[in-house]
């Protein structure tokens, strides 16, 4: 049972690095990549389970954090790069309205 997880869990491994190599948009690779180090992730956690050896978990957890800040790092790279940034509040905020004051 656990051969059949670590092989599904490398096909959509495989699959998400196709996305990230044949992605249309910066966005799509940025996710695919994401992916990818998750279930690299999930996969160091079920071949810890399947050799008894749960010191390798360590591992599994700083590499989950490396990838989630790098893809939180990336995004924000890309996003000022653009010039698309988050709105101020009090400048024009999601309300639509000049300094947040309401309509009657």
């Amino acid at each position: 049972m656990l051969a059949a997880t670590i092989i599904a869990l490398l096909v959509v491994m495989a699959l998400a690095l196709a996305r990230a190599l044949l992605g249309p948009t910066i966005y799509d690779r940025i996710l695919a990549v994401n992916v990818f180090g998750t279930k690299t992730v999930v996969l160091i956690a079920v071949i810890c389970f399947t050799l008894g050896k749960p010191e390798f978990l360590d591992i599994a957890l700083v590499y989950a954090l490396i990838n989630f800040v790098s893809v939180v790092g990336v995004l924000r790279y890309f996003e000022f790069r653009s010039g698309n940034s988050f709105p101020v509040v009090g400048q024009g905020d999601f309300s639509g309205d000049e300094g947040g004051q309401a309509n009657d």
